[in-house]
């Protein structure tokens, strides 16, 4: 059986409180708020003043930093980090490994590949869809 609750003690020696969420059993910092319908893995962290929407799907050993947002059906990959003040679009994705710097917004809908590095304050903006193709044919 698990502790319903586990304290630490930040880098500026605050105590911090954090529960299990009720969906996937991720560790939820007390002043962080997250929606009954997202699932937090078990391994992940939300932390304080983070707020994460519903249906968000935040995967295993992933890192919501302080002030950070996901928003509404968003993903967040294996072992990827969403830092200070960071806003993930609803319905983002960010791939498993990627970093995404403090202050960074990700639009609704954009797309961070697995690997990659957002830098403190950038923007991404979804991808632009490709030309269209008609369903006609010309005449031969």
């Amino acid at each position: 059986m698990r502790a319903k609750r586990v304290e630490f003690e930040d880098d500026d020696g605050v105590l911090r409180r954090y529960s299990h969420h009720e969906n996937g059993g991720g560790l939820v910092e007390s002043t962080a708020v997250v929606h009954h319908t997202a699932y937090i893995d078990a391994t992940a962290y939300v932390d304080p003043g983070a707020r994460v929407h519903a249906h968000a799907y935040v995967g295993p050993q992933a890192w919501i930093d302080r002030w950070a947002i996901v928003g509404e059906r968003a993903v967040v990959g294996k072992d990827a980090h969403v830092g200070p003040g960071a806003v993930v679009g609803s319905r983002a994705r960010v791939g498993d490994r990627a970093r995404v710097g403090a202050s960074a917004r990700l639009d609704r809908r954009a797309e961070v590949a697995s690997d990659t590095v957002v830098p403190t304050g950038a923007r991404v903006a979804p991808p632009t869809p490709g030309p269209r193709t008609s369903r006609f044919r010309t005449a031969a």
